[in-house]
C-alpha cells in the first residue's frame, strides 16, 4: 500500500437547481486545474434569496487532491 500525501483547496459553488448541483459544479471547475481529486468535504451551505424564495444555492467545501510521485 502506496502512503497518499494531500494538498486541500476550499472552493464555493453556486446553483440555482440546489445544492447538489452547486457542489457538482465546484468539482467540475476544479478539475480543469487540479488533478488526482480524490474526495471533498462540504464546509457551509448558503442560499441568496429574492421576496422570501431562495433562488440560489452557495456551498463551499474543500477538495483533497493527491500529491504525484515523482518518476
Amino acid at each position: 500500500m502506496v502512503d497518499n500525501i494531500y494538498n486541500i483547496t476550499e472552493i464555493v459553488g453556486t446553483s440555482p437547481d440546489g445544492t447538489d448541483t452547486a457542489i457538482a459544479n465546484a468539482i467540475e471547475e476544479a478539475s480543469k486545474t487540479l488533478h488526482n481529486l480524490d474526495w471533498f468535504e462540504v464546509q457551509s451551505i448558503r442560499g441568496n434569496l429574492s421576496e422570501g424564495h431562495v433562488v440560489d444555492w452557495q456551498v463551499t467545501i474543500k477538495i483533497g487532491f493527491r500529491h504525484e510521485a515523482k518518476k
